[in-house]
């Protein structure tokens, strides 16, 4: 049994997505033509299922209307009760209409938290100014009605915000975070991974904090098990097993690789006394799931 922690699906068609209908416009993940298309969850299960995944978390994508997204999800988990599908959905914790906006998330059975970006990559947010949030008092007190709801916070950054990130979360200690994507260590040099290794510390030593190892290809489409070793390493060391889970962040990172070569590149970096934490335990603590 396993869980893919972190995953996308886009029906075109019912959802608007302002970045999917943007041709011709590289992203910091590299040029989105490929999966400028519908993405769905049979095709996401073909791969998913042949290497034993059996559940998934859906992570909100960047829809015009987020509430449309988050009902079209529900619907989908609807659609498939066989695959027990979570759901990570956007909301501004900023909302003067919060209460209102996570009243309306919660009817939603498949909802289990909620993630607003607080960083991308350098260019991308310094053009949208999403860093800001951490300096916003509603969004600390956003933070806290999560965790007092029982909902969790998806947490996306740059290793550049991590110290000043951690300064928030220790004032908000109910709400789990889910770090994507391993905090996103965009410089790969060895003097940028030392960095990066040094800032997560700040995340890693709060226990609420959880780490997903998840988007590795998204700032370098060559990667192998080889030179996101010490990434891996790294996580696993100062999270331990038990606070890190696996996510493949498909179809964002099939630009970089297969699901069988990301599966195959895992093996080659978890030990197997690791495994039943990383791919299914952790998950399905973290996010509620009901999968046996």
């Amino acid at each position: 049994m396993r869980i893919d922690a972190h995953h996308h699906l886009w029906d075109l068609n019912a959802v608007h997505y302002p970045w999917l209908m943007e041709t011709g416009t590289p992203r910091f993940f590299g040029d989105p033509t490929p999966i400028q298309r519908d993405y769905l969850l049979p095709e996401f299960r073909k791969d998913a299922e042949a290497y034993g995944f059996k559940a998934s978390v859906h992570i909100q994508v960047g829809a015009a209307d987020p509430w449309a997204e988050a009902k079209w999800v529900q619907s989908v988990a609807d659609q498939y009760p066989d695959w027990p599908l979570a759901q990570v959905a956007y909301c501004d914790l900023t909302s003067d209409d919060l209460p209102d906006q996570l009243d309306r998330l919660q009817s939603l059975s498949s909802v289990r938290g909620v993630r607003q970006i607080i960083g991308r990559s350098p260019g991308e947010d310094a053009k949208s100014g999403t860093n800001d949030l951490l300096e916003n008092p509603k969004f600390l007190a956003g933070l806290r009605e999560l965790g007092e709801r029982g909902l969790s916070f998806d947490l996306q950054l740059l290793p550049e915000l991590m110290e000043q990130t951690a300064r928030v979360l220790e004032r908000a200690p109910r709400t789990k975070i889910a770090l994507c994507h391993t905090g996103s260590p965009h410089d790969r040099s060895e003097d940028g991974l030392d960095t990066w290794a040094i800032a997560l510390q700040n995340l890693s030593s709060m226990p609420q904090v959880f780490c997903k190892l998840s988007g590795l290809g998204m700032f370098d489409h060559d990667w192998s098990a080889d030179n996101v070793r010490v990434i891996v390493e790294t996580c696993l060391s100062q999270f331990d097993p038990e606070r890190c889970m696996f996510g493949s962040n498909f179809p964002v990172d099939s630009l970089s690789s297969t699901y069988a070569e990301l599966i195959s590149r895992y093996t080659a970096l978890v030990p197997d006394t690791q495994w039943e934490n990383i791919f299914y335990r952790t998950s399905e603590g973290f996010y509620g799931f009901v999968t046996e």
